[in-house]
């Protein structure tokens, strides 16, 4: 399974000889060979792989399938921070960097070897916070990446770090809030990588973590396809759901747009098409197959997914275009054989237009083309009530004859359901449900041929706008309690002037149970500077709406569970980078990740496809909004018709 989401990647910066990294990455990679680091202008865009050490003898060595779940290696109780550190013990501490560490894998018995590397606080906030609408998070100290990169680099000894190709590339940030930047199917399968990943989020604890879908399989988009027959994409199978839209689409908009389209009947589809075409044929085939009735689009990409995992693992080990035949115990011939063996009996069949004739005329006329007997013989007995392309080999005893007859019938000519014995469950190949899977998705979904379902490329539209999904691992709120120790929710907020600048989300503390405020404060002021740049030397000066004395003990002023807000007040003003003004006619106000033109005189920044600017155009470097065209040509006219 191909599986491909990708999305930009910051070259990521650091200096390895003054000793101060810049990055935290976290790769696996096959084979094991020497890293070295290309430096050109402070920023990494390389690594040869070209001469790393040999692993020693004795390291311990961790199973993939489980690696990163709670337990194992590391115990994960605590906090976000905590666990990492806790995981990174049981690494191998890299002599050629500061902040590295490795841990030998075993997937399918292949050895696999991950690097964790340091990423310390940067002077700008993160890009894809701002996308998935953190914008308002403060900036962490630290970062953490993981990347398992593209097989290419065994043939350069380096990973491009700038390209969206790797196997995986994910980012957490030190408050526990992160990133899946990209996920390519390779030699492991996409669900085996989203499930490591998945793993490895739930055992470190963290919050939660984003992603932009570009999933796509076989040239279709599966946030279209798997939101159509499951109602959710793709990542929804690991609790990714809809975060936010792209060109201000939202929660409600995605849902109808869904239901829209699951809720058309397919008797509509059928009359619109009309009778004999492609797509009528493939209503009637998957009619067949179903044990119920299909009666909605919705019901018809359901069933063709759900027969779709069932046929790829039957027809996985080679057994050509018609697995059911190849499979059996007598089939000693070649798929190209049987295949050819199969076209042959058919085209016999086509010349007797359709009437019954006996299996011993089917076998003369095939005889011309099809020397070996024993394989007409066996394709003859297997090919009986079985799909071939459009057309159905039907097979009976004459109750008059007593002689075996064939018959071939065109199911194109025909819409109604048949006799529930014609529903073997290998009359459709795994070749062929992909192409009319595609064919539907294309003509029914894309580009709709009838005026009839011009609507549709309109809801799909905005399915695939739905990009920004994310997961709450609610790894602060499943931090487990330790003996004597209940949990308490601390953010703290930035005043400045007393005005509000900034806030943290809530984090969880596990504090015993006699501990004062003095104490749960100190304990506050450590995490909170450990994890936010802005607060490695602040100071909480007072609780919101709560005002008790430092010795007076937490939990008899409030209960376990509840939250509490620490008032930080700081002497300079909290750096903030200055948002982009997006001001877009589809409603957007806040960027979104996507292609952007800013207006040269309102400065407003507007999608290029909203002010139909194409994808393969280059953005203008001149570039007037609609009001302020409006404004000049006001001007214009006011000062034209104006006496001088």
């Amino acid at each position: 399974m191909h599986i491909v989401t990708p999305i930009y990647i910051n070259p990521f910066k650091f200096c390895i000889f003054s000793g101060t990294m810049r990055m935290m990455l976290c790769y696996i990679y096959t084979h094991t060979s020497q890293i070295q680091t290309f430096i050109t202008n402070n920023t990494m865009s390389q690594l040869d792989l070209s001469g790393f050490r040999k692993r020693k003898r004795g390291e311990k060595v961790f199973k993939f399938k489980v690696f990163g779940a709670r337990g194992y290696p590391a115990g994960s109780n605590g906090s976000f921070h905590d666990n990492v550190r806790a995981l990174l013990e049981f690494g191998q501490l890299e002599t050629n960097t500061m902040s590295s560490w490795s841990f030998q894998l075993e997937a399918r018995r292949h050895p696999l070897l991950l690097f964790v590397v340091e990423e310390p606080a940067l002077d700008f906030s993160c890009r894809h916070c701002r996308y998935i609408g953190w914008g308002h998070h403060m900036i962490c100290n630290k970062s953490y990446h993981f990347v398992l990169p593209s097989d290419d680099y065994a043939k350069t000894n380096a990973i491009d770090l700038h390209r969206d190709t790797h196997i995986l590339h994910a980012v957490l940030h030190s408050n526990g809030f992160g990133h899946l930047l990209c996920i390519n199917a390779s030699a492991l399968p996409g669900y085996q990588i989203m499930d490591f990943w998945d793993r490895l989020c739930s055992g470190l604890g963290a919050r939660e973590v984003s992603l932009r879908d570009s999933a796509k399989k076989k040239g279709m988009e599966l946030r279209l396809l798997h939101g159509v027959a499951y109602g959710r994409p793709w990542f929804g199978q690991w609790d990714y759901i809809f975060k936010r839209g792209s060109y201000g689409v939202d929660q409600e908009m995605y849902q109808n747009a869904i239901k829209t389209i699951q809720n058309i009947p397919l008797t509509l589809i059928a009359q619109q098409f009309g009778l004999g075409s492609e797509i009528q044929v493939i209503l009637w085939r998957y009619q067949q197959l179903s044990s119920h009735s299909l009666t909605t689009l919705g019901d018809l990409f359901h069933f063709m997914m759900e027969l779709k995992s069932r046929v790829s693992e039957e027809s996985s080990s080679g057994s050509g275009s018609y697995p059911a035949i190849m499979s059996d115990a007598s089939c000693r011939w070649s798929p190209k054989r049987v295949e050819k063996a199969i076209h042959v009996v058919v085209e016999a069949l086509k010349r007797a237009e359709f009437q019954w004739v006996s299996r011993q005329h089917v076998r003369d006329v095939a005889r011309a083309y099809i020397g070996d007997t024993g394989l007409l013989d066996f394709v003859l007995k297997s090919l009986g009530n079985h799909m071939v392309g459009k057309y159905l080999v039907r097979r009976c005893l004459n109750p008059v004859t007593k002689v075996l007859e064939y018959c071939l019938e065109d199911v194109s000519r025909t819409f109604s359901k048949q006799d529930a014995k014609l529903r073997p469950q290998h009359k459709i190949t795994w070749a062929q449900l992909i192409n009319d899977l595609l064919c539907v998705y294309s003509n029914i979904l894309v580009d709709p041929k009838s005026g009839a379902f011009a609507a549709l490329p309109v809801a799909s539209r905005v399915i695939l706008d739905a990009k920004h999904l994310a997961k709450d691992y609610h790894g602060e709120a499943t931090a487990a309690d330790e003996a004597n120790k209940k949990k308490i929710y601390c953010r703290v907020i930035l005043q400045h002037n007393g005005v509000e600048e900034a806030a943290t989300p809530y984090h969880c503390f596990l504090v015993r149970n006699g501990a004062t405020f003095d104490e749960l404060r100190r304990q506050v002021e450590k995490t909170f500077g450990e994890t936010y740049l802005a607060l490695r030397n602040t100071a909480a000066e007072s609780i919101r709406n709560m005002s008790p004395q430092g010795s007076d003990a937490v939990f008899k002023t409030v209960r376990p569970g509840s939250k509490i807000a620490f008032v930080c007040v700081c002497e300079c003003e909290h750096q903030t980078p200055e948002p982009t003004v997006v001001n877009c006619v589809c409603g957007t106000r806040d960027d979104d990740g996507e292609r952007m033109v800013s207006c040269d005189l309102c400065r407003a920044s507007h999608h290029t496809r909203c002010v139909r600017v194409p994808d393969h155009h280059a953005v203008p470097d001149i570039f007037l909004c609609t009001g302020c065209e409006q404004d000049i040509l006001r001007i214009r006219c006011y000062a034209t018709s104006t006496p001088i």
